[in-house]
């Protein structure tokens, strides 16, 4: 804004004078500034209403309407737990089942003798076979059930065995350079198990150079009965199979894993007969659904309350010289009035609570019975009992964490208890209908974007026309006050020229 110096002639306030020759203007542009920001307001309360609808669209919503979330709440508990440890999945029947776990499974073991060099120093890694007495040669390996040859030669390191084992299927082979043996192991199971075949005598000699010969090899060369009674040989531990009886069936498995009809089993020791017992989890249901009220409740008295605000009529955004005549406090109690009415008896407001609650009135078949929520002792507060505002909320009977209801009867748990695949089924439609619902509103339109319940385009539409027409009109208004400073600019010259004539005639004239 240009630095004016004026009314030194005329003595008049200008600038108060051209404020208020422009004051018709001024409040013409104003009215358009507080209408856009209004509608600022009015976009921010929908994006947190929003925000909260989608919250529950989104999570709770689309997590309680798959069956499978009520179908899983079930108990599995076995008398012994130090033997066995049960979960169970929600194809499981409620009962009890016997279980006796027989053998555990374990992996196949091979211990080395010891190896020497024949000056005594200690053998590593890096040893070369040849030092241990090892020719070229092969090994022939059965790793579960199937034969492996294994190619050996004098100057391999004991780091390429142990590496070319495991390549042929042995879980472990390492070499423990203080207890300066071969330590060999399968995974667990009998169908991971593995030996050593000597085929003749040249395999038998590499088996003892290694340290890994075993009974059983000298007599694969030699015949039975042929081992030498005064020879150490490398230990073999054969692998098992874990073998458990579930209701007098006898299940095998390689590991200590079972998954039997809905039961996964993990044997932990051998014991006697032990009881699972499987039920439903009446609790873990209760407080799925409870949960999911409270979190529409919340949402439901949300909306209510925006839609039921007390109107502020009278009360406009305040401009910068009316918020300058107030205190900080004064200028927020007076915001707060406007954008606490923003969404008062708003339209969308109302089809979206309208949507909500119809969705959740819906009545529902299951196996020929029809249900609907009070079926379960699940209904709004009656009209003297309801608090202001929460009109939509529903309140579970017998819920002692709610004063309006607690008093009543709990038929939701007893539902649960006595028939809760029905109840599942109810309830899974309910909330898949009102999830159908909220999706078709939120659905993008030319108005509205994607997941968005109120149009939010149109308002950015409206937001954007109205920072264009306050642009006009600030425009126009430079234009009138330049026009009527030039007026008072054309009067102060002109009264500065007739000052300079009368000063020359009175000098004339001898004044």
């Amino acid at each position: 804004m240009p630095i004016r110096i004026t009314g030194l002639n005329s003595g008049l306030d200008t600038d108060s004078i051209v404020k208020e020759l422009v004051s018709a203007y001024s409040i013409k542009k104003d009215k358009y500034v507080k209408a856009q920001t209004k509608l600022e307001w009015k976009q921010d309360a929908w994006k947190e209403m929003n925000s909260k609808i989608y919250g529950f669209y989104s999570k709770t919503l689309s997590n309680i309407k798959m069956l499978g979330n009520f179908t899983s709440k079930k108990t599995t508990t076995i008398s012994d737990s130090t033997k066995a440890k049960i979960s169970a999945d929600s194809t499981v029947t409620n009962g009890t089942q016997k279980l006796k776990v027989n053998a555990l499974a374990s992996a196949g073991y091979l211990t080395g003798q010891e190896l020497k060099k024949a000056n005594g120093d200690k053998i590593t890694n890096d040893t070369m076979l040849g030092e241990l007495g090892v020719r070229d040669g092969s090994l022939q390996l059965k790793v579960g059930g199937e034969t492996k040859t294994v190619n050996v030669t004098a100057d391999m390191k004991i780091s390429d065995l142990t590496k070319a084992l495991k390549e042929q299927g042995i879980a472990t082979a390492n070499f423990d350079a203080t207890q300066q043996r071969l330590f060999l192991n399968s995974a667990s199971g009998v169908e991971n198990d593995f030996e050593f075949v000597a085929t003749d005598q040249s395999s038998l000699d590499i088996l003892n150079g290694l340290g890994l010969a075993t009974k059983d090899n000298y007599e694969q060369v030699h015949g039975t009965g042929s081992a030498p009674t005064d020879k150490t040989f490398a230990n073999k531990t054969d692998a098992t199979n874990a073998v458990i009886e579930l209701n007098g069936a006898v299940f095998e498995s390689a590991t200590n894993e079972f998954a039997i009809n809905g039961l996964n089993i993990t044997a932990l020791g051998v014991s006697e007969e032990m009881t699972i017992t499987t039920a439903t989890d009446v609790d873990g249901i209760y407080n799925m659904v409870k949960d999911f009220l409270k979190e529409y409740n919340e949402v439901m008295n949300s909306m209510e309350k925006a839609f039921n605000a007390a109107s502020a009529k009278g009360y406009e955004p305040l401009t910068d010289d009316e918020k300058s005549e107030m205190s900080d406090k004064e200028v927020e109690k007076w915001e707060s009035k406007i954008k606490d009415s923003i969404l008062r008896r708003d339209d969308t407001l109302s089809s979206i609570m309208s949507t909500m609650s119809m969705a959740m009135s819906r009545t529902f078949e299951v196996d020929g019975k029809t249900y609907s929520l009070s079926s379960f002792g699940i209904s709004t507060a009656g009209y003297f009992n309801r608090t202001e505002n929460e009109s939509y909320a529903l309140h579970i009977d017998g819920d002692p964490d709610d004063t309006t209801s607690s008093a009543n009867a709990d038929k939701l748990r007893k539902a649960i208890e006595q028939d809760p695949d029905t109840f599942a089924s109810f309830f899974t439609q309910m909330a898949t209908g009102l999830y159908e619902d909220l999706h078709e509103k939120m659905g993008s339109t030319e108005l509205s974007s994607v997941f968005t319940v109120y149009n939010d385009k149109q308002m950015k539409i409206e937001y954007d026309e109205y920072t264009e027409t306050i642009k006009k009109w600030e425009k126009k208004l430079e234009q009138i006050e330049e026009s009527y400073y030039k007026k008072f600019a054309a009067m102060e010259k002109a009264l500065a020229t007739l000052q300079s004539q009368q000063n020359s005639l009175s000098s004339l004239l001898g004044g």
